[in-house]
């Protein structure tokens, strides 16, 4: 144990093992050293700014991670409320005055946590400056919370900090609680005349979920813009853990037509769908972003989202991909800088449309 600090009538908010691999923010399959210069980076934070206003986080009886610490030290704040019996959160904060945009519901990539869009180190930083942006152009925020090793694959094996993104014959986990974000919670916290428009983005496997989710309440939400992900419907799990170093988000993910995992390449190259997606409510226009030499998930796996998604019916506005001729790398599978002004432009336009 490297540390820990306790708050109000000795309540610990964190804790940091000293397995550093065993923290992460994306997908499967990238090195170990990037794993570890990751976990540095995420938890360099002031760790007394963190801390402010101890009682008042205290009385909740609730622990803070000190990264959602710091959120709400910034003026985000956490809410929790039971979904599909399970305790869940979201982070949030509101422009000042009205929503002259609406809102974007975002989601983090696996292993990561809702606190990366207020909070970390160097490789969060674009996802902490998108929410600043946007906050700036009037969009409210709300950063959700994917569960940790209640996600299971077809074998009934735990999955680690993922979204519940994959088809299966059995209740999904994230579904209920993003309906909840956006029938329940969202409207709660409106001011009156707010613009209503609801957007969604979100990063690797969090993209994954944006797309599931995304169409699934496809009468509620105006527009949605999933980074560096694939198709879902076709992708699937494999949560074995020896088959990754990585300890917060286990195993792999493979395409389920080609069998090859997703960080292989052409690993989605070949047609068909094992699944077809219930049809469409609202034609929502959508944008894929992708980086050309992202190791994680190859680009054919985002390309074979946009013709599923185009097979749904719903208009495709462009995909944003940066093309590139370097070898490939995980590093290339963050969330870039070079995404942020491009999805937001992309959600105002959607909006005056909508």
């Amino acid at each position: 144990m490297i540390g820990e600090f306790m708050i109000g009538n000795g309540k610990m908010i964190f804790r940091v093992s000293t397995k550093l691999r065993d923290k992460g923010s994306f997908l499967c399959g990238s090195a170990q050293g990037f794993l570890n210069l990751f976990a540095l980076a995420v938890f360099f934070i002031p760790l007394g700014e963190a801390l402010a206003n101890p009682a008042q986080l205290a009385s909740k009886r609730e622990a803070l991670t000190i990264g959602q610490a710091e959120c709400v030290r910034q003026g985000w704040q956490r809410i929790g409320f039971e979904s599909s019996g399970l305790r869940r959160w979201v982070l949030w904060k509101g422009p000042e005055g009205l929503w002259r945009r609406g809102a974007i519901i975002i989601l983090h990539g696996g292993g990561g946590g809702a606190e990366h869009f207020c909070s970390g180190g160097r490789l969060v930083r674009p996802q902490i400056e998108f929410a600043k942006e946007a906050l700036v152009r009037g969009y409210a925020v709300f950063a959700l919370e994917a569960t940790n090793d209640k996600v299971k694959d077809d074998k009934g094996r735990p999955c680690g900090k993922r979204f519940d993104f994959s088809l299966l014959d059995r209740p999904n986990i994230d579904l209920p609680y993003i309906g909840h974000v956006i029938t329940n919670i969202v409207p709660s916290r409106r001011p009156g005349n707010s613009a209503p428009g609801i957007f969604m983005a979100g990063l690797s496997t969090g993209g994954y979920m944006t797309i599931r989710a995304a169409s699934y309440f496809d009468d509620k939400i105006t527009a949605f813009a999933p980074v560096s992900a694939g198709d879902p419907f076709n992708t699937a799990q494999n949560c074995d853990s020896r088959l990754s170093p990585r300890k917060s988000a286990k195993g792999i993910l493979y395409d389920v037509q080609s069998g090859k995992q997703i960080n292989e390449r052409h690993a989605c190259n070949r047609s068909g769908y094992v699944e077809k997606p219930a049809p469409r409510i609202k034609a929502l226009s959508y944008k894929l972003f992708h980086h050309e030499s992202d190791g994680i998930v190859d680009l054919s796996c985002m390309r074979k989202a946009e013709a599923t998604l185009e097979n749904m019916g719903y208009r495709n506005a462009g995909s944003h991909l940066i093309e590139s001729n370097r070898r490939r790398n995980a590093l290339w599978h963050l969330w870039l800088r070079r995404y942020n002004k491009p999805i937001l432009n992309f959600f105002d336009l959607a909006g005056r449309k909508s």
